[in-house]
């Protein structure tokens, strides 16, 4: 079971609730109660909330070409 904080609310007011998370993430947050006040469309009562930011998503871009190794000439 999860150590720590059970609950949260974020700044727009919403109260959030953390459950264990399932396929390889140990949390999953979801939202609890909406505030009356929100205007974020994405906290819906009782879905999870999910993270998707592109510095937590695998790069699309090839990585820089591999350099050979070169030998030195003495």
């Amino acid at each position: 079971m999860l150590k720590g904080f059970t609950h949260a609310r974020l700044a727009c007011g919403c109260r959030i609730t953390f459950r264990e998370g399932v396929e390889g993430s140990p949390v999953t947050v979801v939202v609890e109660d909406k505030a009356p006040g929100c205007v974020m469309s994405l906290h819906v009562k009782d879905m999870p909330l999910f993270d998707y930011r592109e510095a937590l998503r695998a790069s699309t871009r090839l990585g820089p070409p591999e350099e050979e190794e070169y030998e030195e000439e003495g």
